[in-house]
């Protein structure tokens, strides 16, 4: 695990060279092509970063991280756009490199008082200390997998993403928020309160990587179709697209994870939930909002859709490749090592 540890700290390191690099210099350079280029041995670097490193939570986590979301900011910075472009005042280091390669979004200054005022409190108080308490109790339980049913597993692995992914991108918040002093948007909205696939995706879950991925790919792919398909039509294969695009980075990121040769049921999963999501709007466009489900029975048919998609789809490349038992071990041994720090607190 030295070893690990080590690699991941060259690996971070290099990103934050990367990252003074491009503020320093890259921002210098005109935006467009000549940036891009200038940008094109980062965008290099932080493909292949992950490659040296073995632990599939710190592995997933980098390459999440840098491959996906820094790469993806750094092309829209390469046009002076997205959250890394100019602004007046121009933003610190720190605050460029914690934007850059964190899964974190600025809530705009003319948003601060109004955005406050009208947040609501989460319907079931699942606080970041809740949630990490229920992980590390999930992680427990999967030592007696054995007694516990196959469908019942499947649903305590939509659970543990769902647990460790909110941690990861709130942890990332409240350091930056304690470090920096700025204001942060959410990372998620209680997905398991979703109405409909469009709700999940687009206004609950992960909510960074939609935002990332609406600017990268939906709003371009939009307007160069509006031209021949108008703008009541264009948003409906922009928004496959996008997720045609969430699912080759995830099949990346899971190849970083288990490094075997992807077998295309990740981006299989996110196509299909691509085309219920296109369907779903298809179907509000044509009734204009006449008839809709109520909640009580749109929820349950949203999350249980995804779990069963999930399933059926997205977990078992990870489970016949071991990635999710090396995963789970590691959060196991670090569950013994925050209850081992706590006992000799107290």
């Amino acid at each position: 695990m030295d070893g690990e540890i080590k690699n991941l700290i060259k690996v971070w390191l290099s990103v934050i060279a990367s990252l003074c690099y491009t503020y320093f210099i890259a921002s210098k350079i005109p935006k467009g092509k000549p940036r891009l280029f200038a940008l094109l041995p980062v965008f290099s670097l932080f493909t292949t970063l992950p490659l040296h490193l073995s632990s599939p939570l710190l592995t997933g986590i980098t390459a999440f991280f840098i491959t996906w979301l820094a790469n993806f900011k750094l092309l829209l910075f390469s046009f002076d756009m997205g959250p890394l472009s100019t602004s007046d005042p121009p933003i610190s280091l720190l605050h460029f490199i914690s934007l850059a390669c964190l899964p974190i979004r600025t809530k705009p200054k003319n948003q601060y008082p109004s955005h406050q005022n009208s947040e609501k409190p989460p319907k079931l108080p699942l606080n970041l200390a809740a949630k990490s308490m229920l992980f590390a109790v999930l992680v427990c339980v999967y030592d007696y997998k054995k007694y516990v049913h196959p469908n019942v597993i499947l649903v305590m692995y939509c659970c543990l993403v769902y647990l460790f992914v909110d941690i990861v991108l709130a942890v990332s918040n409240a350091v930056v928020r304690a470090v920096i002093g700025i204001e942060l948007e959410s990372p998620s909205d209680e997905p398991y309160f979703s109405t409909s696939l469009q709700d999940f995706w687009g206004r609950r879950w992960n909510l960074t990587t939609t935002n990332t991925l609406r600017h990268t790919v939906y709003k371009p792919v939009r307007s160069f179709l509006g031209v021949a398909l108008g703008i009541d039509w264009a948003p409906l294969p922009a928004v496959l697209t996008a997720f045609i695009v969430s699912g080759l980075m995830h099949e990346l990121l899971f190849f970083y994870i288990t490094r075997v040769s992807p077998t295309w049921e990740i981006t299989w999963f996110f196509v299909l939930h691509g085309v219920c999501v296109v369907v779903e709007l298809g179907v509000k466009k044509v009734f204009a909002g006449r008839w809709r489900l109520h909640w009580a029975v749109s929820a349950p048919l949203t999350v249980g859709f995804v779990v069963i998609t999930s399933a059926w789809l997205f977990f078992p490349p990870l489970a016949r490749n071991g990635a999710v038992a090396g995963a789970i071990e590691e959060c196991q041994a670090l569950v013994e090592f925050v209850k081992g720090k706590l006992s000799f607190t107290l």
